[in-house]
Order: C-alpha cells, then sequence, then structure tokens
C-alpha cells in the first residue's frame, strides 16, 4: 500500500512468448534504488499477451509479488498496455519493453520531470542498444520523431554512445519502449489506438496529447538497455507489414497533407517495385512483394477511418496542426 502523500508508479511489462526476456527487464525494475527518496510506490504489472506457451505460470512463479495479467489473444502492444493500465490505481504509468533492462535509478529519474513540470504528460528515456553496432556502443533512441515523408523514427539512432550530449527537454514524441506517463492525461485524451496492433502506437499518442496542450519531454539520466525488436525481428512479416500500414495511417490521422501524399506515395512506389522485381525470381521475392502489397492494401482500407479520426480529434484540439507539425523533420 502507498504511503500517504506518495506517488502511486504502476510499472508496465507486456510480454509474448519471451518470458526469459520479461522476466529479466522485472527484475530490472525489482532492483530500482531512489524510491524511497523520491517518494514513489512502485508497483509492477506484467500482461502476457496469449503466448500459449507457459509463460503466464513461469512469470508468476518467478514474481509471485506482482500482478500478471493473463491475456486470451494477442492484442499487440497497445492492448496489452491498455488491458493493465483499466486495472491500476496509480498517478503514473510507467512503459518499459520486455526486451530492455532498465538503470537502477530509471523510474526516479523519469518519474521526477513529471512533478517538475506539470504540463508534461510523458517523458521519454534515453534508450541504448544492448549490441555493439560496428564494434562501437551506440543509441537505439532519445524520443520520438517524424518525418516529412511520414515515417516514425527513433531520434539518434545508432548516434555513437560517446557522442550523444542531448540534455534534457522537449521533444517531439515518445518512445513506448521506455517512458512514463501521467494518467490524467491518458484519461483526458485516451489510451493507445489497438487498431495499430504494433509500431507508431506511440507516434498517434504523441499527437493526440500534443493536440491537447500536453507536453513531451527527454530525460537523459532515465537509462535503459535495449535488445532491438527481440519479440518481432525487423526483418519479419509483422515488423514490415505494421510499419508500413501505420505510417500511412497515422500520417493520414494526424499529419499535414503532403505528408500523406508523400507516404502513399511512398509506399505505392515500393509496392510496384517489388512486384516488377518478384517477376521470374524466387519465392521470397514473391513474398515480399505480396506483404508490400498487403500492407498497402491494408492501409488505403483503414484511411475512411483515419479520416474520422482525424476529423474528431480535430474538433476537440486546443492547439493546431502546425504547431505539432513544426516538430517534423527531413527525411
Amino acid at each position: 500500500m502507498a504511503e500517504p502523500g506518495s506517488t502511486r508508479v504502476s510499472a508496465v511489462v507486456v510480454n509474448w512468448r519471451q518470458p526469459k526476456l520479461t522476466s529479466a527487464a522485472v527484475a530490472s525494475l525489482d532492483a530500482q534504488t531512489g524510491l524511497a527518496e523520491a517518494g514513489i510506490a512502485l508497483s509492477v504489472v506484467i500482461v502476457d499477451n496469449g503466448s500459449g506457451d507457459g509463460s503466464p505460470e513461469l512469470l508468476r512463479s518467478r514474481h509471485p509479488e506482482h500482478t500478471v495479467i493473463e491475456l486470451p489473444d494477442n492484442r499487440g502492444f497497445g492492448g496489452g498496455v491498455n488491458a493493465a493500465i483499466r486495472g491500476i490505481h496509480a498517478d503514473l504509468v510507467v512503459l518499459l519493453n520486455n526486451d530492455a533492462v532498465a538503470d537502477e535509478r530509471f523510474i526516479a529519474s523519469i518519474v521526477a520531470p513529471l512533478a517538475a513540470h506539470p504540463r508534461a504528460a510523458a517523458v521519454t528515456a534515453r534508450i541504448l542498444l544492448r549490441d555493439p553496432v560496428d564494434g562501437v556502443r551506440r543509441v537505439n533512441s532519445t524520443g520520438n520523431e517524424l518525418t516529412r515523408s511520414g515515417n516514425g523514427r527513433d531520434r539518434d539512432w545508432l548516434v555513437p554512445v560517446a557522442d550523444d550530449h542531448r540534455s534534457a527537454g522537449e521533444v517531439a514524441g515518445f518512445s513506448g519502449g521506455a517512458c512514463a506517463l501521467r494518467m490524467s492525461a491518458l484519461t483526458e485524451v485516451g489510451l493507445f489506438d489497438e487498431s495499430l496492433f504494433m509500431y507508431y502506437e506511440d507516434t498517434d499518442l504523441s499527437w493526440r496529447l500534443r493536440r491537447r496542450g500536453w507536453l513531451i519531454r527527454y530525460e537523459p539520466g532515465a537509462v535503459v538497455t535495449h535488445a532491438h525488436a527481440s519479440s518481432s525481428g525487423t526483418g519479419s512479416d509483422l515488423f514490415r507489414f505494421w510499419n508500413d500500414r501505420n505510417r500511412i495511417v497515422i500520417s493520414a490521422q494526424h499529419a499535414p497533407l503532403p505528408v500523406l501524399v508523400r507516404a502513399l506515395a511512398r509506399t505505392s512506389f515500393r509496392a510496384a517495385r517489388s512486384v516488377v522485381a518478384a517477376a521470374g525470381r524466387g519465392d521470397d521475392a514473391r513474398h515480399d512483394a505480396r506483404r508490400t502489397v498487403r500492407a498497402l492494401a491494408a492501409a488505403l482500407g483503414a484511411l475512411p477511418s483515419a479520416w474520422a479520426e482525424r476529423r474528431r480529434i480535430d474538433r476537440s484540439a486546443t492547439v493546431p496542426r502546425r504547431s505539432v507539425a513544426a516538430f517534423i523533420v527531413a527525411d
């Protein structure tokens, strides 16, 4: 039970068929320091996304002190997080990817800016890649940004850690892989969009928060180490399909029209090129072409509902689109 006057923080970790990774992420939350001094009462919620492989039982046996929510099916990242949020009573929610390990002062560091900045709805962490690239330790993310062709990406991706000197401050969007969210802001704008399933959910929520006048900050003192895309794999069908689809959907829901046009053109060109390239080649090329075409078709099919959501957001917005669009960067 939280002490009177303490800040109730619930950390959420979503698992899908990676109980050993998830257990390591949870163990890093158990090892947090500085909580009492910061007046933080921390609880941990583990969500199993319909793994069907015995993950819930293993996680309960390893972490009996924490709540484990067992979903009957895979609802994606947003659906898993939402299931946890709907069942907790907290002031702040901290999200940690199940393939990430938090520094021992991660919670205290990522919560502090929300106390210092009352209009901040989210704080994004300094995420470092676990494995060196070309022998150099590199940055995974210092927040999210959107490009002129609708591409959502990690800010400072692959910057050498030794060259990363980002200071605390505002950033376009938060990374759902390691962040803190203010519950009152979520109550105002809504939770993650579960129709996105995976990828771009944090970009979508960042837009909605900013359109309602909330701010998003980066905190370099909140550090996690991440095994990038361990659950889905950057070359997997799952990763590529949802990235291609959601890039267009999010552009339609939020971005200026030129961004949507470029996002559509980019994916359409890739789909056409992949179909041409697959002619006369092997099964892998034809498979890639079919996947890209399916993603484009899925995005086009989602455009009517995305446009309706765009109009709904516009009606309730207190900040004009152009103000948020000022954060858009070149590709």
